[in-house]
Order: C-alpha cells, then structure tokens, then sequence
C-alpha cells in the first residue's frame, strides 16, 4: 500500500463519515573522547517495569477478561453532541453578489440543524470533559450523554485547533462524575496491552482491545503538536475524543484519528498522549489560556550517515542546527552542533518530537535534555518560557494611499510566528499582512494573508516602526517607483510597481 492510497480519518461526525466511504479515498484528510561509542551514546529511557508484562503461560491465563477494567473506565467516557444551525435561502441566487437582487428584498429561507456525533472523557469530577476539536469544530450547541444515558448541555470552555483538542463542562447538579486519572505514558512501551473506549457509527459505547503498536509518532501531519500513541485497537468514526486506556484504567490518551482505505478501520489508530491532555485541560480549568513553551532550539534529525560522524552507534537524536539567542536552549548553555539524545528520559528523532515534549511542560518547569557534545556525554536543563512578544496580533489598518492600502498588517514576533503555525526562526520579525479585503488596492497588487513584508524600496522591515517610516518616505515622492520585497510560503518574492 502506498501513502497516496492511504486515507486519514478523523472520526467525528456520522454523517460526514458515512459521507467519506462513498468518495474517492485518494491522500484525503478528512475530520475523524576515544571513549568507546557506547560510553559516549548518552542514557537511553528508563525501561518500562518488565514484571508486570507477562506472556499467557496456562489456559486459565488465556481465558482472563478485561471486565474489570471496563466496568472501572467505561462510565467515564460519553457522548458528545455538536449541533450548528444552518440557514438556506431557497432563491438560488442568495449568494451571488451580482444577481442577489433577482431575490428581492426578503428572500424566503430555511433552517436546517447539522449535528455530529463524538466521544469524550471525563477528566474531571465536577463535570470537565475532554474531546477532540474536530468533534466539537462548527458547532453552536453542545449535548453530553452519559454512560447511564443521562445527558446534559455542555459549555464548550476552550478549543485548540493546534493539538485538536477540546475541554467541555456540564453542571451534573453537584454530583461527583466517575473520572478518569491522567497516565504517566513515560513508562509505556510497544505491546502494552491497551482499550479503546468510545461509540463507534454512533451504534453506542463500544470497547476494544488491542496494543501499542508504535510511541511518538510524529510523521502523521494533522497537528502541529504532534507525538501519537500508535495502536491497533479498533478506532472508527465517532470514536475521536473517546478513550485509550490501559490496565490499570488511566487515560493513556485520547483518541483521535486512523489510517484508513475506506473509512473503517484497519488496525492503525492514533491517540494524543496524556501529557499533551493534561495540558490543555489544566490551561482551560485555570483561565482558559493555553500558554505553549519551547525550547528555542531547531534540529535535524540523525541519518546514518550523520550518526557515523557524531560518532552514534546509530542514528537517533536530533543535531541542533539554530539557536534562537537569549531563548530558553540560549541560556542552558545548549550549542548548535549538540545532539539532543532524549528529553525528560525520553528519546527523540526529530524536531517534532522535542517541540512536543516541550510544549507538554508548564510555563517556568525544567526540561532535562541528555546530549552528546564533541563525543561526550552531558546533561542540561532548561527553564522552559514562552516565545518572546505577543501571541495575538496587534491589527493596524493601511489607510494611506499606498500599495498596502487596505490591508491589515501586525509586526512578527516569534509568539505570534508560532500561534500563527510559522517557523518562529525564519519569522521571527517582519510585517505579517493579516487580511486583504476585497475590493482593495492591496488586493489588485496582490497581496495575500500571510504575506510577509521584508523590504520596501531597500529598506529592510523588522518593526511596526520601520514600515511606518518606509511607507511615509515612499509617499513624499508621489508617482515615485515602489520596490518590494515578500516573503510568501517560505519563498522570497519581488516586484516593482509605479506609484
């Protein structure tokens, strides 16, 4: 099977699912020191506990139930609804900006209530639900269906399209809610046995077992945040935002998506680790603010050809190639040509895998790194912080009579780079065109949202200040020549025009 014949599913809503099994299911992303080299590689994880993983060695071991474990977890994951209401005129020219008028004045419409169908898990008590974003994406109206089939409204507290996540909460009338506790996934390993716990078609709640198949996926390219638990448990439309358990009954994670030919599943699901949740859930409980740290550190991964000359008994870890200056790595002490062999005990192989593992800290918390520096083996920690500047963007409306006029801009900063999904190393200043209205000069020249200005008339822009100044000095001399410089999808981009 080829990557371009794999169809990657997000199980949300029923309809939209049963939808997908009828269209072509072609790359489609639907929402569902001459030291030895083993004296120098640096410190692997920590080992999982093997007494606990035993192979069935009698019959009696082979007829053991995971019943006990269900009857702990499966009154902790529910139903959750998403329903939005769609308004459809019934002149078929409604939204046609020319022939609108052939309507009339009062054209008569219609509504019609879309609703999708997820899972959730309850992390909370007091009523805090967990599920993915893509099941709650749209939606105006939230339901939650319980275990015991009682159901209430759910407030919808914070969405993060990021790590497609989402917290709800529903006032159960003071009554404590069974609940799922976080699991530690550091001590996980491939061949865990695992449940996934959600309702599959909508049919109900539905458990299935299966193992680890993989940890710290990070190749998957549906979130930017991404270091899946992988698993063959069965995982189907309608299951994102139910549960990955283990057999003690924490949440492992949350499930979230599948690799699929048809729609169905085919043994290869992913889950968002439980430290990734925690995180979310925490930011939505106390305030609602989701705060990202990073490492300020950008790798390569290791080939074996790289490991050869690091001197690594094989590829792994990530060689870091920039530093983002007085960025947290900055003031560790961290270096470019380090390797970073693992983060908190935990190996890594590309750049991915750190930045998840550093966003899963809490802003001000330590991260551990364990690299490799000129052969030798070291440890460093890191006070995580967040990036520097504003994580929102400070609109400032072009209304001067310029190339720009019209479009809304902000200055860069690397918080907003990174908010935004930029490379905060490669856009870390700047003037970031936000918007490009219609029927505006910037959109005749052609500007488009997230455009990014580098120059104007050889003036290099970093700051609000210095397009300010360039824009006034190039409007002194009316009919004069605008020489601009942009820098679009990572590609520079320069034009001439007459003013």
């Amino acid at each position: 099977m080829t990557r371009q014949n794999v169809l990657l599913v997000a199980s949300a809503s029923i309809a939209t699912a049963l939808a997908m099994l009828a269209a072509p299911a072609v790359g489609q992303l639907v929402a569902p020191g001459g030291q030895p080299v083993a004296a120098i590689a640096g410190p692997s994880p920590d080992p999982a506990p093997q007494e606990l993983r035993v192979v069935p060695e009698s019959q009696g071991a082979i007829q053991q139930s995971f019943a006990p474990v269900v009857r702990r977890t499966a009154p902790a994951v529910v139903n959750v609804y998403s329903s939005v209401t769609v308004r459809r005129s019934n002149c078929p020219y409604a939204n046609d900006p020319v022939f609108s008028r052939l309507c009339g004045n009062t054209p008569t419409t219609n509504q019609k209530v879309d609703n999708s169908l997820g899972s959730g898990v309850i992390v909370g008590e007091d009523g805090v639900i967990v599920t993915n974003n893509h099941v709650v994406e749209g939606g105006q109206e939230f339901r939650v269906v319980l275990n015991d089939r009682r159901e209430f409204p759910a407030e919808l507290v914070m969405k993060d399209e990021r790590t497609d996540l989402a917290v709800l909460r529903i006032d159960a009338n003071g009554q404590s809610l069974p609940m799922l506790e976080f699991a530690d996934t550091r001590s996980l390993a491939v061949g865990d046995l695992v449940l996934a716990i959600g309702n599959p078609f909508g049919v109900g709640q539905t458990v299935t077992s299966g193992i680890v198949s993989a940890l710290a996926r990070t190749d998957v390219g549906v979130s930017d945040y991404a270091s899946f638990i992988q698993t063959d448990a069965s995982i189907n439309p309608g299951n994102s935002g139910g549960a990955l358990v283990d057999m003690q009954g924490r949440l492992l994670g949350v499930n979230s998506i599948i690799f699929s030919k048809g729609g169905g599943s085919n043994g290869v699901g992913f889950a968002i680790p439980s430290e990734m949740v925690k995180r979310v859930v925490d930011a939505a409980v106390h305030g609602g603010t989701l705060v990202r740290p990073w490492l300020g550190a950008k790798g390569e991964t290791v080939d074996s050809q790289k490991a050869a000359a690091l001197g690594l008994d094989r590829p792994r870890g990530v060689l870091v190639s920039q530093i983002f200056a007085g960025g947290p790595a900055d003031k560790a002490g961290l270096k470019e040509g380090d390797v970073v062999l693992t983060v908190d005990s935990r190996e890594v192989f590309d750049d991915r895998g750190m930045k998840f593992i550093a966003a899963t800290k809490a802003e001000g918390e330590t991260a551990t790194l364990s690299i490799l520096r000129n052969r030798q083996a070291q440890t460093i920690r890191v006070r995580m912080s967040a990036p520097p500047g504003t994580s929102k963007a400070e609109l400032v409306q072009v209304t001067s009579r310029n190339p720009f006029s019209g479009a809304q801009v902000a200055e860069l900063s690397p918080a907003l780079a990174d908010a935004l999904g930029l490379d905060p190393f490669q856009a870390k200043d700047g003037m970031l065109i936000h918007s490009v209205p219609g029927r505006t000069v910037a959109r005749n020249v052609g500007f488009q949202p997230g455009d990014i200005v580098r120059e104007i008339n050889g003036v290099t822009i970093r700051t609000k200040k210095d397009f300010e100044a360039a824009l006034q000095k190039a409007e002194a001399n009316p009919g004069s020549e605008w020489r601009l410089a942009i820098e679009r999808n990572g590609q520079r981009i320069e034009t001439s025009l007459r003013g």
